[in-house]
Formats: structure tokens, C-alpha cells, sequence
């Protein structure tokens, strides 16, 4: 049997995108596009022919998201969320309202807080303890590079005034050297692990919930960076066939010859499942202030960020991990991190044999003048987030000044210079939303009242470069390509039906579309309304 799905717009994606009138799909590949007439010709005599009718409803591609953390998204669907909270009462109220649907002794985890929403002031252990007295606490910042524990947690890590912060980390501590509660970058793993260990059925559980989430966002493809408990779960999954969206696995970077070792026994998946890639940080994030700049943050003149990974290990696993065949992404935030990337990386090319690297630079945020023509120049793949500008747009200039702020998310320069867009989410430090990815990178809109015009007007993309960004452009930065990100013979039928034609209605409505139907492989993943 094939399905025939025609009656409303079909827009292809990918390196050429164009529309069509019909698709013909058989066993879940594309086999035939184009008028009716053309596809009809590539029906088979006899063959029994399933006709999904569009109802004047818009199909494309369906969604590649090249950033998240995507199990631990999925626990945080169970856990507190904090993202829209916006005073220090808000916050203790959440809190304890939280712990009072837990057992005594609950670990209390999730957040996703941002300290910009009430005035820039970091919170404290003193807000929280008495509200949470029973329950140890342990919440992210929405840029997962601070956390917040109360002083239970803190206990239980056994962290005091005469703990050292760790290297690549800050223990925040008031004016008596008492820690505040506020741990940045590496100094978060001092509480994370005590936190019980998951089984593999709650790992599983929250891989189910994550797939509901996404696939009702219209996503078909993710790229996780959670590491190698995750790829163990996806692999579980996948070999009972239940796998439901397709999954490119990134584990650390430090463990290169782990992941050589296992490729050679394990091959490198299919293309519902595939690994090959490592990751691994240079710096921390603007929102937490660790992010490594050229010159200070505004205000701050002793502080340029932080390296949180020893750069001449860095720089020898990322050359290593290339000779060994595999595929580094590394995540830059500062001008600084960007530049010393983008050495290591013209190094490696330099260096290493002649083949397709797709080099990738996670988020790829605050560019210096020379880092906008070397990404295009030198093939490296912007891997960024757009829908982070929304929040960054409110207060990033205080940080960083109008001039590196002109710099910050150069989407158009980017693409002008040459270099290929890969839109992700970054989950769940943004949500898990293509539609509001997209409208941020096409409009620039801030919240609030911030930069009415849009946050430097000049790096606007269109949307048809953005929808492909978030498609092929994201499957390209996981060697997928071939098979997924655009609509064409040969390519899996994955795909998202939208209520309208995005390309008919306002750029600030775009986030507004709903997901009607979400397709992988040409079976039918989500239909609107259903229980996600």
C-alpha cells in the first residue's frame, strides 16, 4: 500500500526547496512529487493507494533539532518548573508548594529560573530553607550553568566555607566566605551527584515523555548531548523496536577512545538511531556570567569568564577524536571561547586527512569581527539556538556593551559569510518549539518591552531560510542528510502538517501555528489533541 497526500500546500525544505502538489510515499519513503499527474505515474498497477487529503492544511519537513538535553528534559517534565517565575516570593512559594507533593527527604530538582525576571539579583539558600526544610534542593538556572541548593543539599555534599571551588567553577559566597547556595559550571557537579541514580526504567519513562513533547512540536529528529546513559537507553529502546522519533547520541568528549572502541564493536547505528558524535565545553554561558570574553563584563572589570575544561586537553582530545573517524561539538559561548575553537578546529583541518568533517560550534553566541567569515571559510557549522535571544535580548547588553552585542546571534552574517545554520532548542534551556525558534530568528522579538525593532534588525534571516536551518540544515550537522530534513524521493517520510501555510501569515504569528499531524517514517506519531 501507498499514501497519497495532497489537497493543501506542500513546501519540500531542504538545499532547493520548492512546493509541489502531491507526495506519494510507499514503506515510508518518499517515491514521487510533484502535480498529480506526476506522482500518479508512479503508482503501481493494482497497488492499493491511501489518500491523506490535507484539507488546505500545509506540509513540510518535519523538524531536527540539533540541540538537547533530551532525557533530562524529559525528567524535568516531572519536576518544578520555575521558568516563568518572577519575584523572590514567587519563587519561595513555588518551592514549597512543590515540596508539599513530595515524600520527606525528596530530592527537589528541575527549575529552569532566571534571576533577570526580578531585577539581576542571584537567589539564595536563605530565600529557600525554610520552605523546603524537609527536602533537599537542587534547581538549574534555564541555562543549566547555575544551580541553586538550599542548605540541606549542601549538606549533603558536604560543602562548606573551606570548600575550594573546582576547577572550571564558582562557588558563589557572601561577604563572610559563607557559600550562598548559587554553584556555577563545574562547582554544580559538587551537589549533582549525590542525587539518587536513576533505573533504567525511569530512564526509559522519561524518554517516552520527551518523545510525546516533541513529536507534538512537529520534531522528528533529535540530537541529544546527555551522554552515554542516554545513548544505553535509545539503544534499549530502539533494539525492541519502539524507538519513536530518530536520535543522533553525542557522549563526552573525554571519552573519545571509549567511543572509538565501541564503534569498532557496535558500528555507528542506522538511521533511526546513529552516534559518532562527542561533545565537550570551553566556557560557560552569558546568563551566569562564565562565559570567556576578550574583555571583561561590563562592570566587572576582574572578569572575563570561565574555561572550564583544561584547554590543552581540549584541544588534544578534539585532534585525537578526528584521527579517530569522529565527530566533535563543542560548545563556545564567548568571543574568546569562538576564537580558540575556531583555531583548534583550522588546526585539525590543517592537520588531519581530507575528508567531510561538519566541524560543529554549539551555540556559536558572541562572535568576534573574524569569527564571522571563518566559520564559512573554514566549513564549521554553526549549531545555534535562536529562541534564546528572546530572554538574552532583555539584558544581554548590560553584560556585554552595544558593540559585542551587535555580534551576538549574527545568523545573517553568518550565512552571509557562507556558513550553514543548524537550528536547535537547546532543551530545556529553551522550550522544545521549532515554530518560536524560527519566529525569534525571522523577527528578533525580545520579551518584554526590549528592542521593539527587533534585536539588531540587520541579523534577521527569512523564513524560508530559517525553516530550512531547523530541517536540512540540522540533519546536515548529523551526517543525516541523506534521508532526513526535506521532502524528496528517496527520503524517509517525515513529516509535519501544519493548521496554515507559514509563509502566509505574520512573522509574529508564527509561533501561533499549531501542529496537526507529526509523521515519522510514514507513520503517524501525533495527531492534535491527542494526550501528550
Amino acid at each position: 500500500m501507498a499514501e497519497l497526500y495532497t489537497g493543501g500546500t506542500i513546501w519540500t525544505g531542504g538545499p532547493s526547496p520548492r512546493r509541489v502538489e502531491a507526495v506519494l510515499v510507499r514503506d515510508g519513503t518518499v517515491v514521487a512529487l510533484g502535480t498529480l499527474p506526476e506522482v500518479g505515474a508512479a503508482t503501481v498497477g493494482g497497488e492499493r493507494i491511501e489518500r491523506f487529503h490535507l484539507e488546505g492544511k500545509a506540509l513540510l519537513p518535519g523538524f531536527v533539532d540539533a540541540h538537547t538535553h533530551f532525557l533530562t528534559g524529559g525528567r524535568k517534565l516531572g519536576g518544578i518548573h520555575l521558568r516563568e517565575v518572577s519575584s523572590r516570593g514567587e519563587l519561595v512559594r513555588s518551592l514549597a508548594d512543590f515540596a508539599s507533593t513530595l515524600p520527606a527527604g525528596g530530592w527537589i530538582t528541575g527549575g529552569d529560573w532566571d534571576h533577570q525576571r526580578w531585577g539581576g539579583v542571584l537567589p539564595t539558600r536563605d530565600w529557600i530553607d525554610e520552605a523546603t526544610p524537609d527536602h533537599p534542593v537542587w534547581v538549574h538556572r534555564l541555562d543549566i550553568h547555575m544551580t541553586l541548593a538550599n542548605s540541606r543539599a549542601l549538606e549533603i555534599a558536604g560543602i562548606d566555607a573551606s570548600t575550594p571551588d573546582p576547577d572550571g567553577g564558582e562557588i558563589v559566597r557572601d561577604a563572610d566566605g559563607r557559600p550562598t547556595g548559587i554553584l556555577k559550571d563545574t562547582a554544580m557537579d559538587l551537589v549533582g551527584r549525590h542525587l539518587p541514580p536513576p533505573s533504567g526504567d525511569d530512564e526509559e519513562r522519561w524518554l517516552a515523555a520527551a518523545a510525546r513533547y516533541a513529536l507534538s512540536r512537529g520534531i522528528t529528529q533529535i540530537h541529544d548531548v546527555d551522554g552515554w546513559a542516554s545513548l544505553h537507553t535509545y539503544r534499549r529502546v530502539h533494539d525492541r523496536g519502539t524507538l519513536p522519533l530518530r536520535v543522533y547520541a553525542a557522549v563526552p568528549m573525554r571519552t573519545h577512545r571509549e567511543l572509538a572502541d565501541f564503534i569498532a564493536t557496535h558500528g555507528r547505528g542506522d538511521d533511526r538511531l546513529h552516534w559518532g558524535a562527542l561533545k565537550a565545553f570551553v566556557d560557560g554561558s552569558l546568563g551566569s556570567a562564565t562565559a570567556w570574553m576578550h574583555e571583561p563584563f561590563e562592570g566587572e572589570s576582574g572578569n572575563t569568564g570561565l574555561v572550564v575544561t583544561d584547554l590543552d586537553e581540549l584541544r588534544s582530545d578534539i585532534l585525537a577524536a578526528d584521527r579517530a573517524g569522529l565527530h566533535p561539538v563543542v560548545h563556545a559561548i564567548g568571543d574568546r571561547a569562538n576564537d580558540w575553537l575556531l583555531d583548534v578546529f583550522e588546526e585539525t583541518i590543517r592537520t588531519g586527512e581530507e575528508r567531510d568533517r561538519r566541524l560543529r560550534v554549539e551555540h556559536a553566541q558572541h562572535l568576534s569581527p573574524s569569527a564571522l567569515a571563518r566559520f564559512g571559510a573554514l566549513g564549521v557549522v554553526p549549531s545555534v539556538q535562536p529562541a534564546h535571544l528572546v530572554d538574552d535580548g532583555r539584558w544581554a547588553e548590560t553584560l556585554v556593551g552595544a558593540d559585542r552585542g551587535a555580534r551576538t546571534y549574527a545568523f545573517a552574517s553568518l550565512r552571509r559569510h557562507g556558513a550553514r545554520l543548524a537550528f536547535g532548542s537547546d532543551w530545556t534551556v529553551a522550550d522544545l518549539d521549532p515554530l518560536a525558534t524560527v519566529q525569534a530568528a525571522v523577527t528578533r522579538a525580545c520579551a518584554g518591552d526590549a528592542h521593539p525593532d527587533g534585536w539588531t534588525p540587520s541579523e534577521r534571516i527569512d523564513l524560508e531560510t530559517a525553516l530550512v536551518a531547523h530541517g536540512h540544515g540540522a540533519a546536515f550537522s548529523g551526517f543525516a542528510e541523506g534521508r532526513t530534513g526535506s521532502i524528496d524521493v528517496g527520503m524517509a517520510a517525515d513529516f509535519v502538517v501544519l493548521d496554515r501555510d507559514p509563509f502566509t501569515v505574520d512573522e509574529t504569528d508564527l509561533s501561533a501555528l499549531s501542529v496537526e499531524y507529526t509523521f515519522v517514517e510514514g507513520f503517524l506519531a501525533f495527531t492534535h489533541g491527542a494526550d501528550v
